[in-house]
């Protein structure tokens, strides 16, 4: 809907305020107040930011396609059956109960993790004679471009078209990007937590509790996205939003969580406490970080000296960039949905080569560099982000053929 100004006036400069849900909102030092309605929030709207996360997908496959046949590795194989996908794929089949046990006696047990992408493998394997692993990638390529698309939705809502583009293009280009085209929850999640987010910028209560439920039936950080979600409610109510659909979807938010957790205690015995249990078996946990630091010193008093300051500039970097989301003056519910998934990845007590794919879901981080690039002319940023992309399946492919899972 139009707001006319309250009086005639010369005409209003370009407007410089962030695109929001309801248009262009100018501020009183811009003049009068005026709501440009944005038309189009839909897949045309979104179509730019899809095709080029297409394609940096594609090139990463590329280039793993082509190391693999000199490498003589399975591309097939390093997406779909090695790692985590392998206990994804074994959930699919026989349902949770399998478990190794180590020569150290630390039992690995596939209740570490949750159950929604399982699930999806089998409903997708079901009816197309698929491998559940392969299944695995079907799901990653949808999630993926659905994830790609709520990025774009989130960044569209605050900072425009623009912003929302380039934030894809940087998320998908990221160093460990490749990750989005394996059998693994992540890009399922990362889906779920930027829809849920949107629902709740936008007020959709409903839609923000349902998918924050499914994103805690992926993976554990999708308390993350509750959070964020309750978040976005108190700030709504307190800003005099009153709407039976609030408290819905504030109730149905952590009952993915809620319920996969209570359920691995009562088959554990452990209680509350049986999901923490299974985790510490594999060696995770949460320290603070203490863990992650003593691992740093010792590469800093060891010959991989140099690998010591790269996870310094690393952490460095992804606290930098989150600085700079608040800053940056993002919405609460995503400051608290990109602080989550940050302190839990960086303080974590082990796996630490798996750390920046843990980071991957901190989509927020991407918005301070779309911002920026969307300052520059379209050929440089789409150059820099073109040469990012390609050292991004360089590095990707050499990564899934290292020894260690990412």
């Amino acid at each position: 809907m139009w707001r006319a100004p309250l009086a005639p006036g010369p005409p209003l400069p370009p407007c410089t305020r962030p695109l929001t849900a309801r248009g262009c909102v100018r501020s009183a030092l811009e003049g009068p107040p005026i709501i440009v309605p944005v038309k189009d929030l839909g897949f045309r709207r979104a179509a730019p930011a899809l095709a080029v996360f297409a394609a940096v997908r594609l090139l990463g496959l590329a280039v793993l396609g082509v190391w693999g046949a000199v490498a003589g590795s399975s591309p097939h194989t390093l997406l779909s059956a090695r790692w985590d996908s392998l206990w994804y794929a074994r959930i699919a089949a026989e349902g949770y109960g399998y478990e190794v046990v180590l020569p150290s006696g630390a039992v690995h047990s596939n209740l570490a993790f949750f159950p929604l992408l399982p699930w999806l493998e089998r409903l997708v394997a079901a009816p197309t004679g698929l491998s559940y692993g392969s299944a695995g990638l079907v799901v990653a390529v949808v999630a993926g471009l659905a994830a790609a698309w709520g990025i774009f939705a989130v960044a569209d809502l605050s900072y425009g078209r623009r912003a929302g583009v380039l934030a894809v293009a940087a998320w998908a280009a990221l160093p460990v990007g490749i990750v989005q085209s394996m059998a693994y929850s992540e890009s399922l999640f990362t889906a779920l937590a930027a829809w849920a987010l949107y629902g709740a910028l936008r007020g959709h209560w409903l839609t923000a509790g349902l998918l924050a439920a499914g994103a805690g039936l992926t993976r554990p950080v999708g308390a993350a996205v509750v959070a964020a979600v309750w978040v976005a409610a108190v700030l709504a109510w307190r800003g005099g939003e009153r709407s039976w659909r609030m408290p819905a979807g504030v109730l149905l938010a952590p009952l993915g969580a809620a319920a996969y957790v209570l359920w691995v205690g009562a088959r554990t015995g452990g209680g509350l406490l049986g999901y923490l249990d299974v985790q510490g078996g594999w060696g995770n946990g949460f320290d603070g970080g203490w863990a992650f630091a003593r691992f740093i010193g010792a590469h800093l008093a060891s010959s991989a000296f140099l690998a010591g300051v790269g996870l310094i500039a690393g952490v460095a970097l992804v606290l930098w960039l989150y600085a700079l989301c608040v800053r940056q003056r993002q919405p609460a519910a995503l400051l608290v949905y990109c602080g989550i998934v940050v302190a839990l990845a960086l303080c974590a007590s082990g796996y630490f080569g798996s750390k920046p794919r843990l980071l991957l879901p901190a989509f927020p981080l991407m918005f301070p560099v779309a911002v920026a690039l969307a300052r520059w002319r379209t050929g440089r940023a789409a150059a820099v982000l073109g040469a990012v992309a390609a050292a991004s399946a360089v590095y990707g492919a050499f990564w899934l053929n290292g020894s260690g899972p990412p």
